[in-house]
């Protein structure tokens, strides 16, 4: 299996399955004498780790990371950083009666056809278990980030969770993270514990929409053609696990402007540049505008849900298919900080690449 790598200066590869004896990733290129703050690092991955609510999946996993290398008294040596957190509440046993089977919605099928041998406990490296160690690599990136760029904010909430959306005034940012969802918006609370439990009590689950803001982000990052930031973007968030589409600024709305008032007019003032709209994201023809970057992205419904669904063996017998276990009635909800995460590590990246220009 190939291509476990992300980044281009900046890289991280991560490694272990769901159900293995751990998980790791190891950063490559990071810089040298960056402050290395484990107890920031460690707070990320809590906003990610699994059992927080009852509307997360219950695997109870402390997500404890250890870093193994690339860092001596406190600060970044310059070689890779190696981090690892080992998995703890693994119940295998629940994939024993499905090991022969496909599971709808999920890579089963596929890593089957394209490997002839695959993981069945869990996903393996399909699972969101994986996301963890993204996660760990963003934060480091982030400590990068308050160093060469301290005043660059990444800020991400949940803005819809099946057909219940908040109104994009509504945005409390300091209210993100005191509730189980990630809202912006306390008035949606109640409705979206109602969705959810009612969905889980049926058996099935909920799709989310996540939306992230980029604060004081310098222009001129990217390029602009095979290179551009929204390409690096939508390449680092779409390869999430269950996420199905990305947009910047107005996005799939622009349909609804004509050419006039769906371009962001600019003017001067008060020496200062400004832009009267920002359709655009943020983004210029692959490249930051100093404006705030924009973007949304889908993630699906969770596909192992507790109601029956059709299916084939692996020697492609027609059957049925119920998937027990612990599973994420809406999974979109702890994909928040994996989004924020390899947000942050394309913009070091790419700060990384406009540096070494410079030079």
């Amino acid at each position: 299996m190939s291509h476990n790598t992300f980044g281009n200066l900046l890289k991280f590869t991560t490694w272990g399955e769901s159900h293995g004896k751990a998980i790791g990733c190891v950063v490559d290129g990071f810089p040298a004498n960056i402050p290395i703050d484990l107890k920031y690092i460690q707070s990320k991955l809590d906003l990610r780790k699994p059992g927080q609510s009852k509307f997360t999946t219950q695997r109870k996993e402390k997500d404890q990371v250890d870093i193994l290398s690339g860092v001596f008294n406190g600060k970044s040596t310059g070689s890779p950083i190696s981090m690892i957190i080992y998995n703890e509440d693994q119940r295998s046993r629940d994939y024993s009666n499905i090991k022969n089977k496909f599971r709808p919605g999920h890579a089963d099928f596929t890593y089957h056809v394209k490997y002839k041998n695959f993981d069945y406990r869990g996903g393996g490296r399909s699972s969101a278990r994986e996301t963890a160690m993204r996660v760990a690599a963003g934060a480091l990136a982030d400590l990068y980030l308050k160093k060469v760029a301290n005043k660059l904010k990444v800020t991400s909430a949940v803005i819809q969770i099946g057909n219940e959306k908040i109104t994009g005034s509504n945005w409390n940012e300091g209210f993100i993270n005191k509730n189980p969802f990630f809202s912006p918006n306390k008035s949606i609370i109640k409705m979206w514990e109602d969705l959810i439990l009612l969905h889980r009590k049926r058996g099935s689950s909920l799709g989310a929409i996540i939306e992230v803001r980029v604060k004081n982000c310098p222009p001129g990052l990217g390029e602009p053609i095979y290179q551009k930031i929204d390409s690096e973007i939508s390449k680092a968030i779409m390869s999430i696990n269950a996420v199905k589409g990305i947009e910047f600024g107005t996005g799939f709305n622009l349909i609804d402007l004509d050419g006039t008032n769906a371009s962001d007019q600019i003017s001067y003032k008060n020496k200062k540049i400004v832009f009267d709209s920002n359709h655009a994201g943020g983004i210029l023809g692959g490249i930051t505008s100093g404006q705030e970057i924009v973007f949304r992205y889908i993630v699906k419904p969770t596909s192992s849900v507790l109601s029956e669904k059709n299916t084939i063996t692996k020697s492609l017998k027609n059957t049925k298919i119920k998937t027990i276990g612990r599973h994420d009635p809406c999974v979109g909800i702890r994909a928040v900080p994996v989004g924020i995460a390899m947000t942050s590590f394309v913009i070091a990246d790419l700060m990384l690449m406009q540096k070494s220009k410079l030079i």
